[in-house]
């Protein structure tokens, strides 16, 4: 962007709160730092800043918000839904040198760390004090604790341990101008009035920066049972999860589904190989966690033997080790060979509530095939927890038939009461859906939000309302 003399005293300003280093303007700023793992594409940024600390990003902030310049925080850019791309003029703050794990406290069951923190990072200093932390998702090498709050990440554990604001204790948030707010509770209980912390979770960077947290741990696993499953339509599925979720005492860590035209295509590309001889009509990954995964083996494989029997599952593959577990999770997570194939694609993340799952994927791929006859479509998803992802593509160039795919798809997701975000936040990408999945007044009170937190509107403008 163009430099003018307030710009240029405002970054003079800008790299006094910083270490050398720490301030990259205009043209210099990181072209990673330009986009994420979306399509959407944003403005050109005034600067790009890496706070070091919790007073660092309240100086910039309190600044920012004294001239009215808009602020964008990023965490480790691998969102789907343009949450984290420039906004034109703006300073992008990223929290990736406030990466500190401060504490695990394996008797406490919680660890403070700050907002910088890669996923994958805190996975192993948990499981390095006999705990786990419960968040777990394709990126965790590269996303990062605070991101994952501000867009309250589900990825692949959720049956069991729950979305991102369920393993949130305490938070740290500077509010736009410049306000800590420290809120580092340690309790699962904590009646002290309102909780305000859950205003942050989800909220985009919309209403504040999260710079620390504090995120519960649960006990430590071995290892897993792990199945994959032939099933004969969407109401088997339905029976193995509510048996197996009795049958193995609510233990079902990852229950995945794919429909054939997910599975047969990632089988395709090479990128995993199918265990089952046969073609089936639907698919389920099963995962059960445990602290003896070999001294669970037998009522994991006698639970598969009764669903068997009732004629909810018709074939099964269990495998014999972490390599073979490994090797099924490669089709569950075979997104990225399968996106190569049928570029360029709209990646859809809805969710509709549980038993309606089957009626509704029928439902979007009849109104998808009779209109977009030439277009693939792949069903798949956390379909323990009402998640479904649609892959749908290659599109032409007019971004007429994309609008429309959209239409059909978030159309039929508002007939089932659904959401057009599961767990991939609204952003800029589905900022013209939300309607779809909140009502008028909801929408009214969330603006009224926005406008007491941050009066100027300087948080990640343009994004999510």
């Amino acid at each position: 962007m163009t430099f003018t003399s307030d710009t240029t005293a405002f970054a003079a300003e800008l790299a006094a709160l910083l270490a050398p280093g720490d301030l990259h303007l205009g043209a210099e700023v990181p072209p990673a730092a330009l986009h994420d793992w979306s399509t959407e594409r944003g403005g050109s940024p005034l600067a790009h800043v890496t706070p070091r600390d919790t007073a660092q990003v309240s100086a910039v902030l309190a600044l920012c918000h004294r001239h009215g310049v808009p602020v964008v925080p990023q965490g480790g850019l691998t969102g789907l839904a343009g949450g984290a791309v420039p906004s034109e003029g703006a300073v992008l703050l990223s929290l990736a040198k406030m990466a500190a794990i401060e504490e695990v406290d394996a008797r406490g069951a919680v660890a403070l760390v700050q907002a910088g923190v890669p996923l994958q990072k805190l996975q192993e200093a948990a499981a390095a004090e006999g705990m786990l932390c419960g968040l777990d998702l394709g990126p965790r090498g590269s996303c990062q604790i605070g991101g994952n709050i501000a867009t309250n990440a589900g990825g692949n554990r959720v049956i069991r341990y729950g979305m991102t604001r369920d393993l949130v204790l305490g938070l740290e948030v500077v509010l736009a101008d410049g306000t800590v707010l420290e809120m580092l509770n340690r309790m699962p209980k904590n009646n002290a009035a309102l909780d305000l912390k859950p205003l942050f979770i989800g909220s985009e960077g919309t209403l504040g920066v999260i710079t620390r947290a504090v995120i519960k741990l649960h006990p430590g696993i071995a290892g897993a049972n792990t199945a994959l499953v032939a099933l004969p339509d969407f109401d088997a599925a339905l029976a193995l999860l509510n048996h197996a979720r009795r049958a193995l005492s609510n233990r079902v860590s990852a229950f995945e589904l794919m429909w054939p035209d997910y599975f047969d295509a990632v089988v395709a590309t090479g990128a995993a190989r199918a265990p089952l001889a046969e073609p089936a009509p639907l698919y389920a990954l099963l995962d059960m966690q445990g602290p003896d995964p070999e001294a669970e083996a037998e009522t994991f494989v006698e639970m598969l033997g009764a669903a068997m029997e009732a004629g909810w599952v018709l074939d099964a593959a269990i495998a014999q080790s972490h390599r073979e577990a490994e090797e099924f999770w490669a089709l569950r997570d075979g997104v990225a060979e399968l996106l190569a194939t049928c570029s360029p694609t709209i990646n859809f993340d809805v969710s509709v509530p549980l038993p309606q799952i089957g009626t509704c994927v029928d439902r979007m791929r009849a109104a998808l095939e009779a209109e977009f006859p030439a277009m693939r479509r792949h069903f798949f998803g956390h379909a323990g927890d009402s998640n479904i992802h649609l892959v749908t593509g290659p599109l032409p160039e007019d971004p007429a038939v994309g609008h429309r795919v959209e239409e059909i798809v978030y159309g039929i997701t508002r007939e089932f009461g659904g959401s057009v975000s599961a767990e991939h936040g609204i952003g800029l990408h589905k900022r013209p859906w939300l309607a779809y999945s909140r009502k008028p007044a909801e929408l009214a009170l969330l603006r009224q939000l926005k406008a007491t937190l941050d009066p100027k509107g300087i948080l990640n403008p343009g994004k999510v309302l």
